[in-house]
């Protein structure tokens, strides 16, 4: 019996050792495949359950990260990587409160640990700024941010050289040449312009209903691409290898145009001014990362407090209430970043009068939307992510057949060539981030259909180089996920 246990034992460390090889390679699902293997010869080791948790945050899975954090300090409560890795997943679920705990218990455990008395530090200051926002906006709820801007009063001064708007205010191709240059060089716009294009955009997007239906014109093509997360120069190259907006090359960028990539700014003024040029072929839905929780610790909030003001990014939080949450494209295409309900008839009229102006619910319908995935199985699950859910096959096919749609055509997750076809060809991912976070080595995608072939077609393409500035640059929390 000792020589099957030492054997048994043995086995799981070589699984253990495999996963640690593949997680260096940034292989992170094989490594999770080998841990799950570690933990299924052995379930009682705290250590492969936090490695496969690390594993979990790398791929976003946070709310598995969570359950087996939380394992690993169930089977050793002083294991202080458990309580690193729960900390991490909290955070990444903006759930400071539960990971300022954890890292009081470090404290405790190891008062000399310094990461954990500066996390500790950061929690409570993030806390605070999170209770002041929550005072003030009770007191002036009904308030825009817009009535506090005086564009008049904002003078450009002679020593701004970038892209000026004309005197009427409207973008044009060449104010959007002059920007995609300017951008290209590392400089922001001048705050007058910018928050005038913010202004203009928001308006446009207020008009909409939650739920947009597009018509593609005849002879023209209608493109769909997925997430672009702050990365400014693939972004351009979508244009170059793809062409620009127009009448016959509409668009639509399916969410999440920012956080992570440290060129976030950059991409949403290019897409804002694309809309506002070419409003009836140019749309944008907003993504489960289009929010004030997710800014705050994913980089956006940071870079236009570093790039414009304190000021511009409330109005982007007013103006991502405004996106629209899906389309439906020649009455047939679904689209949406994230995916479907966790109860079964819901029409589209329904998501229609979904009261979007707000930020997104913890649950509900507007919440499943941003943030939930397919999964093969038939059924709904609780999801990987800790927000939203898991929906199987029939969930799809039950959606669709009730509304008298073809297929679905959602983004929120990396995939390795671009784009995922599950559920029998009804629901499709496009992702548009190329080797995402600089680090996941996988293509973009876009997904492209015309008027008289709703049958998708793809075109994958790989990163291109940016400046020397990494990822999550102006992230909270600094490099949490390395703990």
């Amino acid at each position: 019996m000792a020589i099957d246990l030492r054997e048994t034992f043995l086995e799981a460390e070589e699984f253990k050792k495999l996963g640690n090889d593949f997680y260096k390679e940034k292989k992170y699902e094989d490594a999770i495949d080998c841990y799950t293997k570690a933990i299924e010869l052995d379930s009682n080791n705290a250590i492969y359950l936090a490695n496969r948790a690390m594993a979990y945050l790398k791929t976003e899975a946070y709310g598995y990260a969570l359950a087996d954090s939380s394992k690993a300090i169930e089977l050793d409560p002083h294991y202080l990587k458990g309580y690193y890795r729960r900390a991490s997943a909290n955070l990444a679920l903006n759930k400071y409160k539960e990971s300022l705990k954890d890292f009081q218990t470090i404290t405790k455990l190891a008062p000399k640990n310094k990461v954990a008395k500066e996390k500790s530090k950061e929690c409570e200051k993030i806390i605070r700024q999170i209770l002041f926002v929550e005072a003030i906006s009770f007191d002036d709820c009904k308030k825009s941010v817009v009535d506090d801007i005086h564009l008049d009063s904002i003078k450009v001064e002679d020593s701004y050289l970038g892209p000026s708007l004309p005197s009427d205010g409207k973008v044009t191709e060449d104010f959007l040449k002059s920007l995609i240059s300017w951008f290209k060089d590392q400089k922001p716009l001048h705050k007058k312009f910018a928050f005038q294009i913010i202004i203009e955009a928001r308006k446009l997007f207020a008009g909409y209903e939650s739920l947009v239906y597009v018509d593609i014109p005849e002879n023209a093509v209608f493109n769909i691409c997925g997430d672009t997360h702050g990365q400014f120069y693939d972004l351009l190259h979508i244009f170059e290898i793809n062409g620009y907006p127009g009448p016959n090359n509409l668009y639509l960028f399916n969410g999440d145009f920012v956080d992570r990539g440290s060129f976030s700014y950059e991409v949403i003024f290019v897409l804002f001014s694309l809309k506002l040029l070419h409003p009836e072929y140019f749309f944008l839905s907003r993504g489960n990362h289009e929010t004030v929780s997710m800014n705050r610790m994913y980089g956006f909030a940071g870079e236009v407090k570093a790039k414009g003001t304190e000021l511009m990014l409330k109005l982007f939080h007013e103006t991502f209430c405004c996106l629209p949450l899906a389309y439906v494209v020649e009455k047939k295409i679904f689209c949406v970043h994230g995916g479907l309900f966790s109860e079964d008839g819901v029409t589209l009229d329904d998501i229609r009068k979904i009261n979007r102006f707000q930020e997104p619910p913890e649950s509900g319908l507007m919440c499943d939307l941003l943030w939930s995935d397919p999964m093969p199985q038939n059924g709904r699950s609780p999801s990987k992510r800790g927000v939203g859910l898991h929906f199987g096959p029939d969930v799809t096919q039950q959606f669709l057949a009730h509304n008298q749609l073809e297929y679905i055509v959602r983004s929120h997750e990396v995939k390795d060539n671009g784009y995922e076809i599950a559920h029998d060809g009804k629901c499709i991912t496009v992702f548009s981030a190329p080797n995402y976070c600089d680090q996941m080595g996988n293509k973009g995608a876009i997904l492209t259909v015309t008027k008289n072939d709703l049958s998708p077609q793809f075109k994958t393409f790989t990163h291109v180089p940016h400046p020397d500035v990494k990822p999550m640059a102006y992230m909270n929390m600094g490099t949490m996920f390395e703990l």
